[in-house]
């Protein structure tokens, strides 16, 4: 199926790996150019030529800590001729209410909330002012199955969920539209990490994250590639008659 996207612009936010660097990978298969945004600029740089050299599309990169304000401020600046933004950065650490305290809470939603409100407003103002663009923000499964160990991460999904909506709610008469997914346990060098640790928290054996799932999570484990491809279709204009939604992209209920 042709989704109608090759030569249009898309910005990544944590490009560099896991679903940002999986998302990267498919719309450059569809033929957009692409600005990858990360930390980790080597990483970035080993990317871009990887898929540069495979598709043959433009590749940025910017080395950016979206915490810092100055880098905040420099991403925000890189939205004024998006045609799509992808807001995926963030890398909230599980724990109880009890085991995390206020700054964690801080440092946690400055990258994974904050960031995605900041860019998603300097990308829907130029879009707005153009008359068209498409904003889709990676968001997580916790919104929709918040648990007593990940409280930070599902408070912040929940937060996010309603945000899509209200902005997606009055954007398309501007031409813009707004959507988010929800991904489940995807697997991911981070949430291999998340894991392990409620692994160990539960068993006292991090090696056994099958254990977890069958008692835990309920929900199997998808590959990133697989939450690229519904945040490429979303982005296209085969999607053209959604905003405002958030996807869904496991079991809600167990």
């Amino acid at each position: 199926m042709d989704l109608k996207l090759a030569g249009k612009t898309v910005m990544i936010t944590g490009g560099s790996k896991g679903i940002g660097a999986s998302c990267a990978w498919s719309f450059a298969a569809e033929g957009c150019g692409l600005k990858l945004v990360a930390r980790n600029g080597e990483a970035l740089q080993t990317l871009a030529r990887q898929i540069e050299a495979a598709h043959g599309v433009k590749v940025e990169t910017y080395a950016l800590d979206l915490r810092a304000p100055a880098d905040l401020a420099q991403a925000a600046a890189l939205c004024s001729d998006l045609d799509i933004l992808v807001n995926n950065a963030g890398d909230i650490p599980a724990g109880s209410l009890d085991r995390l305290d206020d700054p964690s809470w801080r440092h946690a939603w400055e990258l994974k909330v904050f960031s995605y409100i900041s860019l998603s407003r300097a990308a829907f103002v130029a879009m707005r002012d153009r008359g068209q663009g498409v904003i889709t923000n990676v968001i997580g499964m916790a919104a929709e199955r918040p648990t007593f160990e990940y409280i930070c991460g599902a408070t912040a999904n929940a937060g996010l969920a309603a945000f899509t909506k209200a902005l997606g709610q009055g954007s398309l008469k501007h031409g813009v539209r707004v959507m988010g997914v929800h991904p489940p346990s995807t697997r991911t060098e981070r949430i291999d990490t998340i894991q392990r640790g409620l692994a160990k928290q539960h068993y006292g054996d991090e090696s056994r994250v099958e254990d977890l799932f069958r008692d835990k999570l309920a929900t199997p484990a998808i590959d990133p590639e697989q939450v690229a491809d519904a945040v490429v279709y979303l982005s296209s204009p085969r999607a053209s008659q959604l905003t405002g939604i958030v996807m869904n992209l496991g079991m809600v209920n167990g």
